[in-house]
C-alpha cells in the first residue's frame, strides 16, 4: 500500500508535522521578535547614555578652556594693556591672545572693547555669525563671569567660550573659539563604543560631515540621508548604508537660524545582535533535526496505527459484498486494534443473523403479514412500467378506517392490532375473487392501499364498492363485535399521472376528501387539490398577520344593568388584511382552532388586553378585561405560565382579567381543562362559561369547576321581550347562578327594553349593541368618557317576574 497524503499514515505524519513546524516556526518568531526588541532597547539605551556621556564631555572641555581664558584676563599685564589709551596696545593684545591660543590650543581668539566692538582677533578673519553670537554672549559672560556657546565657523562648529576683562570694571572681553573636531569624536568613542559623526547642516538645509569617527564614504552617506528636520529628532531612527543597517541619535550642539551643527551617535545593529544571531543559527539546527526525528517517528507510529485498520477495512468491504466467513486474526490482541476485530467479529455473526430479517421488515408489515409503503412503491412502478408497455391503465385504491382510534382508545392496542389483521385478511379475501392480480398492503396505522393492475376507472368503483361493503360488515373479536367503514381514494394512471408517489399522493387527497364527505369512495379531482391549497394559503397568510401586525385589537364594553357603570370589556380580534380588507373572526377563527394556530392568536390577543389594561390603569380607568379561550388553549398545560409571564412583562395584576371558556371546550377533556383552569384560578383570574345554555355540559360536574361568572348566550337575550321562553330561560339561569355564587352575564342586548328586562331579573351585567358595537382598543377612553348610561324610569316589565313564576307552575 503506498504511502499518499490522503491515506491515514500521510495524515497522522502530516499533522505531527504541520504541528512541529508551527511550533518552531512560533518559537523562532517569537525569540526573533525577542531579539530584535532586545536589540534595540539595548542599544536605544547605549545612544541614551551616549548623549549624556558627550554632554559630559562638552561640558568639561568646556570649563577647562574657560579655566584658560580666565587666566588670561586676570593677566595684570594683559589688562593694562587693553586699558593703555582709548585703544590700547594692539600689539600686546594681538601677541597675548596668540601665546594664550598655543597654551589652551584655541583656534581662533578675539578681543571685544568696551563699545562691543572686536578690537582684535587671530586665527579668521570677520565672520558674521561669530560675531553675532559672541555679541549674544557678553551681557551673560558679564553676569556670570564668563558664558558659553557654539558656532558655525566657516560650516564647522566650534565651543565659543567669552570671559570679561575686568580694571575693576568690565572694559573688554576676551573670546577664543575651539573647533569641535576629530579628537572630540575619537574621545567619545573610546568612552562610548558609539561611532561618532560630526555634522553640520548649511543654510539650504543639507547635511555635511565634519568629522568622523567612521570611514569618510561612511559619515557622507549618513549625513546624507539626515532629513531636513533631522535636528528636531528627540529620539533614535535607522538609516541603512551600504546594506548595514544603524541606529541613529543626533544631538543638537547650536544653531543660527537655517544653519545648525550637531552630533550623530551611531551604533551598527548587526553588532549589535552579532551574539542573537550565533544563537539563532543553533536554534535553527536544533528544529530541523527535531523535524526530521519527528517525522520519522510519526511515519513508524502512523504505520502501527493504520495498517490493521487497513486490513480491517478490507474485512469490511468483504463483509459489505455478503461475505460473512472471513476472519480478522487480530481478535487475540489486548490492545484497541484487538477490541476492534472481537467487535467487527460479533459484527459479522450478528449482521449475518439479521439480515434475512431486516430483508423482510424493509418491505413487509410485520402485524398483518402485507406489503409495507416500500413495496407497494416497488409494485406499483412495476406495473406502471408494464401498463406503459401494453398502453393498460393502472388504479389503486387508498383507504383510511373509520373510527379506529375510537376503537383503538377504548379497547387497547391489542385489541386495535387484531382488528387490522382481521381487516388486511378480509381485503384479501374480497380481492382473491373479484381481481387475481390484485395486490394488498398496509402503509401505516390504519391507511391500507390496493393496487388494481389492467384494470380500469369502472371496475375500480366496483372495487372500491365491494371492499367498503365488506368493511362495513361488524367484526366480532373476544365478544365484542365492532363496526367500522372506510373512506377511500380512487387515482389511476394514465388518467390522473404516471409516477407512483404522485399516484400515491392523489388517492390519499381523494380518500380525506371522501373522509369530510362521508362518501364512501371520491375519485381524485385536481380541485380538490386547490382547496386543500387554499386552507394552506390561509395558514400561511394567519402566520404572516402575526409577523407583520395585521390583527386589531377591539373590544366591547360592559356595565352593570343595575347602574349603567362601564366595569369590563370583553377583548375581540380583527384583521386587517392587505388584500381583503377586514376580515371577520367567523372567516378564520374556525380554521384556526382547526390548525392549532389559534394557541398563537390567543397568546397575540392576551398580551395586546394586558398592554392595553395597562394604559388604562395609567389613566386611572380600571376595568376587568374578558378573553376568550379555545379549546386546545384549555389543553396546553402551559398555559398559566405563558398567561402569567404576560402579566408579569405588562405589570398587570390576575385580578384584572376574566378568562372565558365555553361548556362544549371544558366536556371534550374535562380533566385537563380543570387542571388547568384550576391553575389559572389559583392565580387570581376570574373564570367565565361563555355561552352557557346551547352546551351539553353537566351541572354536577358544572359545580365542582372553579368559575365566577355564567355568561347567557344571546340566542336567548335577543327575543327576551317578545318570546316569554326565552325570559324563563334566561331567568332560571340567572337564579342558578346566583345560588351558586356566581356573577351573570347577558350578551347580545340590542335594545332598550331588554336592558331593563334583565336588570328586573336581576342580571348583574351585560354587553351588546345598544350600548355599543365592538371599537378599537385605542378608541376607548373616549367612548368611556362619552358614555351615558340610560335615563332610569320605571320598569316596563315589573311583572314579569311573576308572570314567568306563574307560567312555569301551570307548565
Amino acid at each position: 500500500m503506498k504511502f499518499g497524503f490522503h491515506s491515514l499514515e500521510g495524515r497522522i505524519v502530516t499533522l505531527f508535522l504541520v504541528l512541529i513546524i508551527a511550533l518552531q516556526v512560533f518559537a523562532l518568531v517569537v525569540i526573533q521578535k525577542g531579539i530584535d526588541s532586545n536589540a534595540r532597547a539595548s542599544i536605544a539605551t547605549e545612544l541614551a547614555n551616549g548623549e549624556k556621556v558627550f554632554r559630559k564631555l562638552m561640558e568639561q572641555n568646556a570649563q577647562k578652556r574657560r579655566f584658560g581664558a580666565q587666566v588670561l584676563a586676570r593677566d595684570t599685564g594683559f589688562v593694562q594693556a587693553v586699558g593703555n589709551d582709548a585703544g590700547g596696545d594692539r600689539e600686546t593684545i594681538k601677541s597675548a591672545l596668540e601665546n594664550s591660543a598655543r597654551r589652551v590650543r584655541a583656534d581662533l581668539t578675539m578681543l571685544v572693547d568696551g563699545e562691543r566692538k572686536v578690537m582684535v582677533s587671530t586665527g579668521i578673519g570677520r565672520d558674521p555669525a561669530l560675531e553675532k553670537l559672541v555679541l549674544g554672549l557678553l551681557d551673560e559672560a558679564e553676569l556670570s563671569d564668563g558664558a558659553i556657546g557654539t558656532a558655525l565657523v566657516g560650516n564647522k562648529p566650534f565651543q565659543i567660550v567669552v570671559m570679561p576683562v575686568k580694571a575693576p570694571i568690565t572694559i573688554a572681553w576676551i573670546v577664543m573659539g575651539f573647533a569641535i573636531d576629530r579628537q572630540l569624536a575619537v574621545d567619545m568613542k573610546a568612552l562610548s563604543a558609539l561611532d561618532v559623526a560630526i555634522v553640520a547642516r548649511g543654510a539650504d538645509g543639507r547635511w555635511l560631515p565634519v568629522e568622523a569617527t567612521v570611514a569618510p564614504a561612511v559619515a557622507g552617506a549618513m549625513a546624507a540621508r539626515l532629513p531636513a528636520a533631522a535636528a528636531d529628532l528627540k529620539s533614535a531612527f535607522d538609516v541603512e548604508i551600504d546594506g548595514d543597517q544603524y541606529s541613529a541619535r543626533l544631538v543638537d550642539i547650536g544653531r543660527d537660524g537655517e544653519r545648525g551643527a550637531g552630533v550623530m551617535l551611531a551604533r551598527s545593529i548587526e553588532e549589535a545582535t552579532a551574539e542573537y544571531t550565533r544563537l539563532e543559527r543553533r536554534l535553527m539546527v536544533l528544529t530541523i533535526v527535531g523535524i526530521i526525528i519527528a517525522v520519522v517517528a510519526s511515519v513508524f507510529t502512523a504505520k502501527r496505527i493504520a495498517q490493521p485498520l487497513r486490513q480491517l477495512a478490507g474485512i469490511a468491504a468483504r463483509l459489505e459484498r455478503g461475505d460473512y466467513r472471513v476472519q480478522t486474526g487480530f481478535a487475540e490482541r489486548r490492545d484497541e486494534i484487538g477490541a476492534l476485530a472481537h467487535a467487527f467479529d460479533s459484527m459479522r455473526e450478528g449482521i449475518a443473523k439479521r439480515e434475512q430479517e431486516i430483508r423482510r421488515l424493509a418491505y413487509w408489515d410485520p402485524l398483518t403479514n402485507l406489503p409495507n409503503r416500500a413495496q407497494f412503491v416497488l409494485l406499483l412502478n412495476e406495473s406502471l412500467a408494464e401498463a406503459k408497455k401494453r398502453e393498460q391503465q393502472v388504479f389503486l385504491l387508498m383507504m383510511d378506517l373509520d373510527r379506529f382510534k375510537h376503537v383503538n382508545d377504548v379497547m387497547g392496542h391489542s385489541f386495535g392490532d387484531a382488528l387490522l389483521r382481521q381487516v388486511g385478511g378480509r381485503l384479501q379475501l374480497q380481492l382473491a375473487g373479484a381481481h387475481a392480480d390484485a395486490h394488498v398492503a398496509r402503509l401505516g396505522g390504519d391507511e391500507f392501499a390496493v393496487l388494481l393492475p389492467a384494470c380500469d376507472i369502472d371496475g375500480a368503483h366496483v372495487i372500491a364498492a365491494n371492499i367498503r361493503a365488506a368493511l362495513e360488515q361488524p367484526l366480532s373479536l373476544d365478544d365484542q363485535t365492532v363496526d367500522i367503514g372506510a373512506g377511500i381514494g380512487i387515482a389511476g394512471y394514465p388518467v390522473h399521472g404516471d409516477d407512483a408517489e404522485a399516484l400515491l399522493s392523489m388517492a390519499e387527497v381523494a380518500m380525506y376528501n371522501a373522509k369530510q364527505r362521508n362518501d364512501g369512495a371520491v375519485v381524485y379531482d385536481p380541485m380538490i387539490d386547490k382547496a386543500s391549497e387554499t386552507s394552506l394559503s390561509l395558514l400561511t397568510e394567519l402566520r404572516n398577520a402575526i409577523e407583520n401586525n395585521e390583527f386589531r385589537l377591539h373590544v366591547q364594553p360592559k356595565m352593570k344593568l343595575a347602574t349603567g357603570e362601564v366595569v369590563g370589556v370583553e377583548s375581540l380580534v380583527r384583521w386587517a388584511h392587505p388584500v381583503r380588507g377586514n376580515v371577520f373572526p367567523d372567516e378564520f377563527i374556525p380554521f384556526a382552532e382547526q390548525t392549532g394556530f389559534i394557541r398563537v392568536l390567543t397568546h397575540w390577543v392576551l398580551e395586546q388586553s394586558a398592554a392595553l389594561c395597562r394604559e388604562m390603569a395609567a389613566k386611572g380607568i380600571h376595568l376587568k378585561v374578558s378573553v376568550n379561550l379555545s379549546t386546545r388553549d384549555l389543553l396546553d398545560q402551559e398555559l398559566p405560565n405563558k398567561f402569567g409571564g404576560i402579566l408579569a412583562r405588562h405589570q398587570v395584576l390576575p385580578q384584572s382579567f376574566c378568562l372565558e371558556i365555553t361548556e362544549s371546550a371544558i366536556m371534550d377533556d374535562p380533566v385537563r381543562a380543570q387542571q388547568t383552569l384550576e391553575r389559572l384560578h389559583a392565580m387570581g383570574v376570574d373564570l367565565s362559561i361563555d355561552d352557557f345554555g346551547t352546551g351539553y355540559s353537566s351541572l354536577a360536574y358544572l359545580k365542582r369547576l372553579p368559575v365566577d361568572e355564567l355568561k347567557i348566550d344571546k340566542s336567548f337575550v335577543l327575543n327576551m321581550e317578545n318570546d316569554i321562553g326565552d325570559t324563563k330561560i334566561v331567568r332560571s339561569t340567572i337564579d342558578l347562578g346566583h345560588n351558586m355564587g356566581l356573577r351573570v352575564v347577558a350578551e347580545g342586548i340590542e335594545s332598550e327594553a331588554v336592558w331593563r328586562l334583565l336588570a328586573a331579573l336581576g342580571c348583574d351585567e351585560g354587553q351588546g349593541y345598544f350600548m355599543s358595537r365592538p371599537i378599537p382598543g385605542d378608541k376607548l377612553v373616549d367612548w368611556i368618557r362619552n358614555w351615558v348610561p340610560p335615563v332610569r324610569s320605571p320598569l316596563p316589565y315589573a311583572d314579569t317576574r311573576d308572570s314567568a313564576a306563574t307560567s312555569n307552575t301551570i307548565g
